[in-house]
């Protein structure tokens, strides 16, 4: 395998030898998981009796929207949850997620954070951009992961429990925010494992606090999701995992029938619910990309297992390591400085199956604070279920390599940033 796409796409000399190493460590690695999802993801389908007829869709108001109804229904089956509203209303994960944090901290009431500084573009949202969720009169305050602290501890108990438990004595807590996936930030992706303890706790302490988390990258990762393991609410972006490189746009809320009500209402208005959102006509790539996504997303994991395990062979720190439990489609790789980023950016540019030819360059984008250099050729713009990567140009440049709906694909494109560099 690795002989042929490095004769094929020209790598050689130290970073052939690394990859074929890289290979090695990787190449029996099982993931069960996945199949346990794709099970899941069989049963739920089989359950829903999905029609022919269920895949059209609508204009206009979108009432009765046979496509939506179906399709929500199957991310209520695959989250275990009572409701879900998935909506191309949403057009980002961002999106989502601001809209169930609106919608269910009341006003005069405090949202914890308790997985620290949220990524770029939510923290932004909640407290400096105009128009934020603080200055329209919620508080919020964050608790740091244990792990984000230096200390080396099991990927299970990375939660501050007691500090959580303690914060929760205030009676102004209304809502506890998890961020699932690590975001631009040095710290470790939160396992479904680790999740169940610590929701365990608030439940005990504050059993009227809604646990709301963001699930981006996260789904169909595990075998359970964080509403299996008592979050009240979760919410996303269909355009990575569950899109499963077909869905063209949307993302979705899931949990607690009460809260996405609560969801529907804001995104839409009081007394319409999710009555409306017509689907015009992508229900089909929504519905067939659910029935990929289990597949899609274990490419991805072996793409990213070789990529730790390839960088890993050339001396850089990768997080995770090949092999170990994932939570996410996130790959962090530390380089060191601002000039391999931008050179790792470029090269794995050139593997893209569109716009291989641009060359990206550090900029602003917004929501962010610090410039950022991207790379992606997308056939969904945004899609980061596709090979992609991300990097904040600060310290400790870090660049975050995400998805690949062909593991091939990933292994090329791990290989060409390697010569790169």
């Amino acid at each position: 395998m690795i002989d042929l796409l490095c004769e094929r796409f020209g790598i050689g000399d130290a970073v052939r030898d690394a990859a074929l190493r890289a290979y090695e460590r990787v190449r029996d690695i099982r993931y069960d998981a996945q199949a346990r999802v794709k099970t899941n993801v069989l049963a739920a389908f089989l359950d829903e009796g999905v029609d022919e007829s269920d895949l059209a869709g609508s204009t206009g108001y979108g009432y009765d929207d046979a496509a939506r109804e179906r399709y929500e229904a199957l991310l209520a089956r695959i989250f275990g949850v009572e409701r879900a509203l998935a909506r191309l209303s949403f057009v980002s994960g961002t999106h989502a997620i601001v809209a169930a944090l609106a919608a269910c901290v009341p006003a005069g009431k405090t949202l914890l954070s308790i997985t620290g500084r949220p990524y770029d573009t939510l923290r932004n949202a909640i407290t400096q951009a105009p128009h934020n969720l603080v200055s329209g009169g919620i508080g919020y305050r964050e608790v740091a992961l244990r792990e984000a602290r230096g200390r080396s501890i099991p990927h299970d108990d990375v939660f501050d429990v007691p500090t959580v438990v303690k914060e929760l004595e205030d009676p102004n807590v209304g809502a506890v925010f998890v961020q699932r996936s690590r975001g631009y930030a040095p710290r470790p992706s939160v396992t479904i494992a680790a999740c169940e303890r610590a929701f365990a706790a608030i439940k005990a302490r504050r059993p009227d606090v809604a646990i709301l988390v963001d699930n981006c990258y996260g789904e169909l990762v595990e075998d359970r999701e964080p509403t299996h393991a008592g979050a009240d609410l979760v919410m996303g972006s269909l355009i990575k995992n569950l899109g499963g490189t077909l869905a063209p746009a949307g993302g979705y809320v899931a949990g607690r029938a009460d809260l996405v009500e609560r969801v529907a209402a804001r995104l839409y208005a009081p007394g319409l619910g999710d009555a409306l959102g017509p689907t015009l006509g992508f229900g089909r790539y929504f519905i067939q990309g659910l029935f990929l996504a289990p597949l899609v997303v274990e490419q991805t994991l072996r793409g990213l297992d070789f990529a730790a395990a390839l960088f890993g062979e050339l001396g850089y720190a990768v997080d995770p390591q090949p092999g170990a439990v994932r939570t996410d489609i996130v790959q962090a790789i530390r380089l060191g400085s601002e000039d391999l980023l931008v050179r790792f950016s470029q090269a794995l540019q050139t593997a893209m199956p569109v716009n291989a030819r641009f060359r990206p360059e550090p900029g602003r984008v917004p929501g962010y604070v610090d410039n950022v250099i991207m790379s992606s050729g997308a056939f969904v713009g945004g899609a980061t279920i596709e090979l992609s990567c991300d990097a904040p140009l600060r310290e400790p440049y870090e660049v975050y390599l995400q998805g690949g709906m062909i593991a091939e694909h990933a292994f090329v494109g791990a290989m060409r940033a390697a010569q790169a560099l």
